[in-house]
């Protein structure tokens, strides 16, 4: 039990810690509404993580075969919804910024912490790499591998905690930043420059693919 439960907190860990665009969407969602909603968004991304460790643990070496034709068309999705998602903040950053709507904290993107967890939940479901890591790791630990039910479920449940506390880690970092910023211009700024990081690194996931 302990080895599958260090298993799925070192899986887990690795498949959050390399921000990416979600990533920093996540920080400039949060530094413009604040922890409650980063928080949302935090978890969202973290229950998908765990729905497909869950799918890898429970037969992932079977859909490997059947994800990988389809995993280009989803990253392409995956990009092109991040670069909307960029394009239309840094929009309403600089539409908030002309009406002196970014005196205050959200500049008028309205996410609920229910729908930034929806958001976000979906944003990450669209990358099917994530269950084809998973069902790697589970393979290449051989005889290791979590056999048992009990073991399985450890196993999700540790990589779901990892992934929650990177990504509740990277809403504080976001949090800590909408607090450091008093003015308007400063605000703007940020903005601007996580739109301009999210659709580059939006870029890369497509490129590097």
């Amino acid at each position: 039990m302990t080895a599958a439960v260090v298993a799925g907190l070192l899986a887990g860990y690795g498949i959050a810690i390399p921000v990416g665009a979600v990533g920093a969407y996540l920080v400039a969602v949060t530094a413009r509404a604040g922890w409650r909603t980063g928080a949302g968004a935090a978890l969202g991304v973290a229950t998908a993580d765990g729905l497909y460790a869950l799918v890898a643990v429970a037969g992932g070496s079977a859909l490997v075969p059947v994800l990988t034709p389809v995993t280009t068309p989803l990253r392409w999705i995956s990009a092109a919804v991040l670069v909307v998602l960029g394009v239309r903040a840094g929009r309403a950053a600089l539409a908030a910024y002309r009406t002196g709507g970014l005196a205050s904290r959200d500049d008028g993107g309205a996410l609920t912490p229910a729908r930034a967890y929806l958001t976000f939940l979906g944003i990450t479901v669209l990358n099917p790499m994530t269950v084809v890591y998973f069902a790697a790791l589970v393979l290449a630990t051989g005889p290791s591998a979590p056999a048992t039910p009990a073991a399985r479920t450890a196993f999700v449940l540790a990589a779901l905690l990892a992934s929650a506390s990177w990504q509740l880690l990277l809403a504080l970092g976001g949090a800590l930043l909408g607090r450091t910023l008093t003015s308007a211009r400063g605000r703007l700024t940020t903005a601007l420059a996580s739109s301009t990081l999210i659709v580059v690194l939006a870029v890369r996931l497509v490129v590097s693919g």
